[in-house]
């Protein structure tokens, strides 16, 4: 079997090069778009990345029948051969081959398609499209929601009779982004229920985040407040909540179980929303998420936001996620909006699992740097129009 990676300039070069080179009915494995040459990052070019495998060809019926039939005659008036005996295990592996063929052929006419789809439409779109398309790449939208941003996109352009008057493409995808994350759960605490909890792993700014919506619920909502730490991992962190708590004038419960939460749960009940502040640990770790359980009552009336970092990438916002998943999460609260410049992550994660975002954080500063989330204002950060001054 013969594998071979092709660099090419277009789709169609490139299955040039595998059709010339492993025959027509070789398979790919993996393919992609790639930026090759420039310098210092600029005039690169955009190069098709296709890894293909040589297509073994098996035996025909025809010649498997025959193969049988020789070495039967060859065995006989004599005792059975070993071949013989093998017979059966031989036909059971040939069938297996010819089985594991079939998967890869299926395997080759769904890459082929979805080849066509992802890069080969992309050079038949209008220059104004594919600007919005290098735009959408360099936000590092997934593929899959790119494609069906820019099939909408290529749909309205076919459509707009007025499309070569003074479009405005950047509205256009707006409105596209809009429209499909508006389904979802969007904006701050609700207040249908007494315990707000964040979740998330180390690093993300769940304290400093925890002591803005306190902050807000105090100076703007009116609301009789309290907190409860469980994070008893780091004494800084305790320290820091208290800091908060005196500043607010708020009270605050430092919990090691499931029977101190219940007894801060008990002395609070007078209060109108009681913050829950949860340690941060090795994402990675299950076993972070099964202390949790052990300290938090998430039946209870509890809300809870799962923190994640803008600057973090897609693959650990979706493990995160995964992670915590045993935990009803309401709503996502994005953090270091103003430690990036690119926000795709944030889009592809509410599109993955549809879930909605509370709060978009851009800074340090308590109770400012934080923003009520809603689909407008992450269509405007994800095409540039929002600024974080």
């Amino acid at each position: 079997m013969k594998i071979k990676k092709y660099l090419a300039p277009s789709m169609s070069e490139a299955m040039k090069k595998i059709r010339h080179e492993l025959g027509s009915d070789a398979v790919i494995l993996n393919s992609k778009v790639v930026q090759k040459g420039g310098f210092l990052g600029f005039f690169s070019k955009k190069q098709f990345e296709v890894i293909a495998v040589q297509d073994p060809e098996p035996f025909s019926h025809e010649q498997q029948v025959v193969s049988k039939k020789q070495s039967i005659q060859g065995s006989k008036g004599n005792e059975m051969s070993q071949r013989e005996l093998h017979l059966p295990n031989e036909t059971a592996a040939t069938q297996q081959a010819d089985d594991v063929l079939t998967e890869l052929k299926d395997i080759k006419v769904l890459m082929e398609n979805l080849n066509i789809d992802i890069h080969t439409n992309f050079e038949k779109y209008p220059d104004p499209l594919k600007e919005i398309n290098e735009r959408l790449v360099v936000q590092e939208l997934s593929d899959s929601l790119r494609l069906k941003i820019m099939d909408e996109l290529l749909a309205k352009w076919h459509t707009n009779s007025n499309r070569d008057n003074d479009v405005n493409f950047l509205s256009w995808t707006k409105q596209c982004i809009i429209e499909r994350i508006t389904p979802f759960n969007y904006g701050g605490v609700s207040f249908s229920k007494k315990f707000v909890n964040v979740v998330g792993p180390t690093g993300v700014g769940k304290t400093t985040t925890l002591a803005k919506l306190a902050a807000q619920c105090v100076l703007n909502d009116k609301k009789k407040v309290a907190f409860i730490t469980t994070d008893t991992y780091r004494i800084a962190a305790i320290e820091q909540l208290k800091t908060y708590a005196k500043i607010l004038d708020v009270p605050i419960e430092v919990c090691y179980n499931i029977e101190d939460f219940q007894r801060a749960k008990d002395k609070f009940d007078h209060y109108d929303v009681v913050f829950v502040d949860t340690a941060g640990r090795n994402f990675l770790n299950q076993q972070y998420v099964e202390d949790l359980k052990e300290i938090i009552d998430f039946n209870e009336d509890v809300e809870t936001f799962l923190v994640l970092s803008l600057t973090s990438k897609f693959t650990d916002m979706k493990q995160i996620y995964k992670q915590f998943s045993m935990i009803h999460i309401d709503q996502f609260i994005f953090t270091k909006e103003d430690e990036t410049s690119t926000y795709g992550s944030m889009l592809n994660l509410i599109d993955h699992f549809q879930i909605g975002v509370a709060y978009i954080t851009n800074g340090q500063n308590v109770p400012d740097d934080i923003k009520t989330a809603s689909p407008q204002l992450i269509g405007q950060i994800i095409l540039g129009e929002e600024s974080n001054v």
